[in-house]
């Protein structure tokens, strides 16, 4: 009866009393590397697999290829993209004088679904974080600052006018801003940050585009303590 039940709801065999292919064990393995999935997740996501039409499994390991084989951090800004520069860098539409740094390709996204940014981005790949061992010789600082110095590295080749400073509000991306502000101050470029409607500790990409919209529009000079 409880092995008639398991197969109606479609819920794997338990792995105590079944010994799995290789393939199938194999597959709940990888799965189960993947962030926030556990052994029992892995384990339904696997039997789902097994029980989808070949095509269906087979666009799922495509797309999985693809974006292996396809996806390339842009040399100019290090935003994910299929083409190089990316897509971002290469618009004539946007202003290439205005970059806005963030921390990860994820915080673009975020940040582009408001609609209200028509400037760059400059793409950290992290944050400065001393005791996880995490320096600005980690980060794309280096060539942040390039683009900043030679107009020639930046997108079309434009001269930086202001950048703004869109670390995730906590301590670690408030000691990056000021890191960079320093060094950015340095070379005469104007620096703004995004405006503290943002909540204190939280990350750009669980912000809704309203409060990402309006930290844009509100954003101020870095010295600017605000309210």
């Amino acid at each position: 009866m409880n092995s008639n039940h398991s197969q109606a709801s479609g819920e794997p065999p338990s792995a105590a009393g079944t010994a799995y292919p290789e393939p199938v064990r194999r597959l709940i393995d990888e799965l189960a590397r993947l962030p926030g999935i556990g052994k029992r997740s892995a384990e339904r996501m696997a039997f789902h697999i097994l029980k989808a039409r070949r095509e269906e499994a087979m666009r799922l390991s495509s797309a999985i290829a693809d974006v292996k084989q396809q996806v390339r951090q842009c040399s100019i800004c290090h935003n994910l993209g299929d083409a190089d520069p990316c897509a971002i860098c290469r618009d004539p539409r946007r202003d290439a004088s205005t970059i806005l740094v963030v921390e990860q390709p994820k915080d673009v996204i975020s940040l582009e679904q408001t609609g209200m940014f028509r400037g760059v981005y400059h793409v950290l790949a992290g944050h400065l974080d001393p005791l996880s061992g995490v320096e600005v010789a980690d980060l794309t600082v280096a060539d942040l600052l390039a683009r900043v110095d030679d107009p020639s590295r930046n997108s079309r080749g434009e001269q930086v006018r202001e950048a703004i400073l869109g670390m995730n509000p906590d301590l670690e991306g408030d000691s990056t801003a000021l890191y960079l502000a320093d060094e950015l101050s340095r070379r005469k470029v104007k620096v703004t940050r995004l405006a503290r409607g943002l909540p204190a500790g939280s990350q750009l990409e669980y912000a809704s585009a309203a409060v990402l919209a309006e930290a844009i529009q509100g954003r101020r000079p870095l010295d600017d303590p605000g309210e």
